[in-house]
């Protein structure tokens, strides 16, 4: 048997919490293994996404510390990473964050709201679609970003596009840092994978487009190469 109880948490946001009692079926009792294949299969590999690596709630401005202090209190997470306004700017708009997680570090949460700006940040513009504080996307990691981003545009999935002149200063700053990466520079450029990296490694990251006909929930698919950092050298991107 399982026990599942559900608790509220930002905005209209949910947390699902289950306990397994012995059950060893598919995902919980009532349900059962689909004997059909993918029809996709026939005409393309599988993207091996692997498990989910964070997921990331869009606050209002001066809400993320109460949001941050409530993981803190109810659920018992810690303060893992944390940036402000001075760090992930742009000339236009910037925010804050803090990534929230539990004792294992197994889930990670990064907590964003807006900072003041010329322009409204993507975090402003969330809440407003939004009507409120909201997950605003979820991150998919790959062990292998170039596979399953080949993969996923030939089932149909479209990316954000990234502007050439960012792979120009990109290979500059690997070149300054002494940072080499395993994976073929012209490929990523080619593909729109972003690039982001500090002393102890890289990640590679890119962005889908929204699911929906408003900037609100997207998906992320992202690699890790010794680097736990959420691709703050990317925002400007």
């Amino acid at each position: 048997s399982a026990v599942v109880a559900t608790i509220a948490t930002y905005g209209d946001t949910v947390h699902t919490l289950i306990e397994m009692r012995g059950y060893q079926g598919p995902f919980l009792p009532g349900f059962r293994e689909v004997s059909t294949i993918d029809p996709l299969t026939l005409f393309t590999a599988s993207p091996k996404l692997e498990f989910i690596d964070h997921v990331v709630g869009n606050q209002p401005d001066a809400a993320m510390e109460a949001v941050c202090e409530w993981y803190s209190e109810v659920m018992g997470f810690r303060r893992f990473w944390s940036v402000d306004d001075k760090q992930v700017t742009t000339t236009y708009s910037s925010l804050r964050s803090v990534v929230m997680t539990d004792e294992e570090e197994t889930i990670k949460m990064p907590i964003n709201e807006p900072a003041e700006g010329i322009r409204k940040s993507q975090i402003q513009e969330f809440v407003e679609y939004y009507d409120g504080p909201g997950v605003q996307h979820i991150a998919l990691r790959t062990f292998d970003v170039i596979h399953t981003v080949e993969t996923l545009k030939q089932r149909g999935v479209e990316f954000l596009k990234v502007p050439s002149a960012y792979y120009d200063d990109l290979e500059r700053r690997l070149e300054e840092a002494g940072v080499a990466i395993s994976e073929d520079l012209t490929v990523i450029r080619k593909l729109n994978i972003l690039v982001d990296f500090d002393e102890s490694g890289y990640l590679l990251q890119i962005f889908m487009r929204p699911i929906q006909d408003r900037p609100t929930l997207f998906l992320e698919i992202i690699q890790r190469q010794k680097h736990e950092g959420f691709g703050v050298g990317n925002f400007k991107a």
